[in-house]
């Protein structure tokens, strides 16, 4: 069964930063490329970043490029997505997924998690 946890949001005023963390297995981490997504009450589902099972290359969406990071931690089974310069717009529910196949940031991933909110003000 695979499980991927997401944790790390919260409120924040914009501007400021916040660290998502997304725990998965060994077996999610060292095999599978996993994105970060977000959805906004009333907006489709957005791709904002992607990372190889190698730990590259990365892939983010113009919306957020040169402000949010991806990064995985293969050793302690963790995803991590580090967002500064937040800004309003950023508000919506987060999730990560994760698929054996290289998918970028297309939607397609086959394993996600149940989200954690990010509230920017």
């Amino acid at each position: 069964h695979v499980q991927l946890v997401e944790s790390g949001g919260g409120s924040v005023q914009a501007g400021g930063s916040l660290k998502l963390t997304c725990a998965g297995s060994a077996y999610i981490l060292e095999q599978c490329g996993m994105g970060w997504f977000r959805q906004a009450p009333g907006k489709e589902r957005e791709a904002i970043a992607a990372i190889d099972k190698r730990n590259g290359p990365t892939f983010y969406a113009e919306s957020v490029k040169g402000r949010f990071s991806i990064a995985k931690d293969n050793a302690n089974h963790t995803l991590y997505l580090q967002m500064n310069s937040l800004k309003p717009e950023d508000t919506a529910t987060y999730y990560c997924a994760a698929d054996i196949r290289p998918l970028g940031l297309r939607q397609t991933y086959g394993y996600w998690g149940k989200g954690t909110q990010v509230t920017v003000s």
